[in-house]
């Protein structure tokens, strides 16, 4: 069991394997092939499988790194293929077969069509909940052995072997499982203005404030600073004012700094980090924006100009109007004569 919610598990399975194994993947969006059915291709087999073409040579990965390693070795694989249920956005294809492969019994004919082909067909996957436990189905018993461990990997189709990547590939794998990589955690929250110690006062509107946290990551069983450039903090009141990117340094700590949204009311910053390969990190925070007190506002706003003018000349008019009331005088018009 793992310092955050929910537990591990690490399960392997084969073509003879039994139902409560499939009962397990099943549980985790998994569909494993009938007992005696193996994973077949007969492009990319190993030059030691001069029979059905079920050892095969398998290098289509995922592109998260944090469960596979930096640039994982093709893999030597002989087991039972799996589908992967397309309802279920949390499954992972951990390693999936080569466009040419298909599931089926090596000793009969194909009459109905595979469980799953191609790119479609898993190897390996994997699962994270929602409440970031995780799970890990290999469809081979064989390609955790020691013998394929220190096997050569050579497809016929290749005049050069290379030494099969299991022993790397399963224990990255296996790691990630269980969480010695690909675990996030955070601590030191802080926010405060520009230029001042963090408080629990309210922010005024427009004011300048920073916002920082540190962030760390479990690499190969330690803690170890987290490093990313896709990390954002959202300043929220029911919907985002601002959503920016967070700066981290050597040390995991990300900081940004904004102005606040000309809005007062109940914010929160929020910062909900979810990755394929890592645990979801989620942190809230929430604190008060009023607006300016009468004390605080400018003597004269640039923006009022036109209401000041506008008064002005109302004076002014008032003004010559009332001294043209009282000081003209009318010319009496000349008496009329006969």
């Amino acid at each position: 069991k793992s310092r955050t919610k929910g537990s591990q598990a690490v399960v392997s399975t084969q073509s003879t394997g039994g139902e409560p194994i499939r009962e397990i993947a099943a549980e985790v969006g998994l569909e494993v092939d009938e007992p005696g059915t193996a994973v077949i291709d007969h492009m990319n087999y190993d030059v030691a499988d001069t029979g059905n073409h079920v050892l095969i040579v398998a290098g289509d990965f995922t592109s998260t790194e944090v469960i596979v390693g930096a640039s994982p070795s093709p893999v030597l694989f002989h087991g039972v293929g799996m589908a992967a249920d397309s309802e279920n956005p949390l499954v992972i294809d951990i390693l999936r077969a080569s466009d040419t492969a298909y599931s089926h019994s090596p000793d009969q004919d194909i009459l109905e069509y595979p469980l799953a082909i191609g790119s479609s067909l898993l190897l390996v996957a994997g699962m994270q909940a929602r409440n970031n436990a995780r799970v890990v189905v290999f469809g081979s018993h064989d390609m955790l052995s020691d013998k394929l461990y220190n096997a050569q990997a050579q497809t016929v189709a290749s005049t050069t072997s290379q030494e099969a990547g299991n022993r790397g590939f399963v224990s990255a794998v296996a790691d990630w499982a269980l969480k010695r990589n690909g675990d996030l955690r955070f601590s030191a929250i802080k926010h405060n203005k520009v230029g001042e110690e963090p408080s629990d006062a309210a922010y005024r509107i427009t004011d300048d404030v920073e916002y920082s946290i540190i962030i760390e990551e479990m690499r190969s069983g330690k803690w170890a600073p987290f490093q990313a450039k896709d990390v954002q903090v959202e300043f929220v009141r029911i919907d985002p004012f601002v959503r920016l990117f967070l700066v981290p340094d050597s040390a995991g700590n990300f900081k940004v700094s904004f102005k606040v949204p000309d809005v007062y009311g109940v914010f929160q910053f929020k910062v909900d980090y979810d990755r394929t390969g890592y645990t979801h990190l989620f942190s809230t925070t929430q604190v008060s924006v009023r607006p300016f007190r009468h004390t605080e506002y400018e003597r004269f706003i640039p923006s009022a100009y036109p209401y000041y003018a506008s008064a002005f000349s109302m004076m002014g008019g008032v003004i010559v109007f009332s001294f043209l009331f009282l000081y003209h005088k009318d010319t009496k018009p000349a008496a009329k004569t006969e």
